[in-house]
This record gives C-alpha cells, sequence and structure tokens, in this order.
C-alpha cells in the first residue's frame, strides 16, 4: 500500500474519534449554560418566619424579666455599699465586717445572674436558630428548584464584597419565609403588655 492510502485509511479511522471529541456531552454543554445563583439573609428569614418572631418575642419577654430581676439585685448591692459608706466609721469592727461581707457576696450573687442569665439567653437563641434552621433548609431546597436555580448563597455583610442589592430577584429570603410559613404555620407572636 502506498503511503498516501495509509493516510487516508488512518484519517478515516480518526475522524469518529474525533467527531465525538468536538461534540459536547451534556455536563460540557450545561457547564457553558449561565449559572442561576441568588442568596438568602438566614438571619433575617429565622427572625421574620412566624414562627421566629413567636420565638423572638418569647426570648424578649425573658430578658425583660431578667432585666428587671438585675434591677433589683443592683439596688440592693447599691444599697449595701451606701449603707457601708455612710455607717462604715460609725460601726464597730465587726459590724462593718459583716456588712462588707455582705455587700461582697450581693456583688457574686450579681455577677453569678449575670453570667447564667446570659448564657440562658444564649441558649435560648441557638435553640430557636437551630431548631428553625433545619426546619428552613428543605424549604430552601424548594424555593431553589422552583426557581431553578443552581445554587443559594448564605448573606453575610462580614464577608461578602458586594451584592447587587437593586436586584431584588437575587434575593430570595422572602420567598423562603412565605414558604416557611406555609410548611410550618405558627400563630401570631404574643406581644408582652408593658407594665
Amino acid at each position: 500500500m502506498s503511503r498516501s492510502v495509509l493516510k487516508i485509511l488512518f484519517a478515516a479511522l480518526l475522524l469518529p474519534t474525533l467527531a465525538a471529541a468536538q461534540t459536547p456531552t451534556p455536563a460540557a454543554a450545561a457547564a457553558g449554560a449561565p449559572v442561576k445563583i441568588s442568596w438568602v439573609n438566614m438571619d433575617q428569614a429565622i427572625l421574620t418566619c412566624d414562627e421566629g418572631a413567636k420565638m423572638y418575642a418569647e426570648i424578649q419577654q425573658f430578658i425583660e424579666t431578667k432585666n428587671s430581676e438585675l434591677d433589683r439585685l443592683r439596688q440592693e448591692a447599691e444599697n449595701l455599699r451606701t449603707k457601708l459608706n455612710v455607717q462604715g466609721a460609725k460601726l464597730t469592727d465587726e459590724a462593718r465586717l459583716e456588712l462588707e461581707g455582705q455587700a461582697e457576696v450581693k456583688d457574686t450573687e450579681l455577677q453569678r445572674f449575670q453570667q447564667d442569665t446570659q448564657r440562658d439567653i444564649n441558649s435560648r437563641r441557638d435553640r430557636m436558630t437551630n431548631t428553625i434552621g433545619k426546619r428552613m433548609m428543605p424549604v430552601v431546597e424548594t424555593v431553589a428548584k422552583a426557581r431553578g436555580l443552581d445554587a443559594i448563597l448564605l448573606y453575610n455583610p462580614a464577608r461578602d464584597i458586594w451584592i447587587n442589592a437593586e436586584n431584588p430577584a437575587l434575593n430570595v429570603t422572602e420567598d423562603i419565609v412565605k414558604a416557611y410559613n406555609q410548611a410550618y404555620p405558627a400563630s401570631a407572636p404574643k406581644i408582652p403588655a408593658k407594665q
């Protein structure tokens, strides 16, 4: 066989392989398609959904109650310190030491109360965030699929450099809140009466 015939045969054999290599696969075709991305402000979604608003109102009521207790403890500690400052020089050593001990015990009680209360508030907030956050994940997926999105990113102003806020289609927070409220209806939050 001549060299030119071999080249033609070789080219004929490679032609299907080259054609297959140039035909885009579905994955390659999808890679060239535009990606649809939106973002969600999860903190806002958790606090503004009906269940979150109700739980947040309960936490706020708890904080107000604890603040009243804290004010009472502060006043008691202040009264002991005032009494010690005013009467300290006139008291016997034993009476002054007793009053100093009471003031020290009250200060310690006040510090522990503040620490315990803060720990309890944080625990309540974490429970709210975790409970609603876990329930919200399938809702986010449902919204993403309904809108034909490829990804929904968590908005974080401390991390994100720039997001086009003028394009409301990018923010799906309200859609997620509406879908969550439908999936997990909650009664309206109780607003505590001012005393």
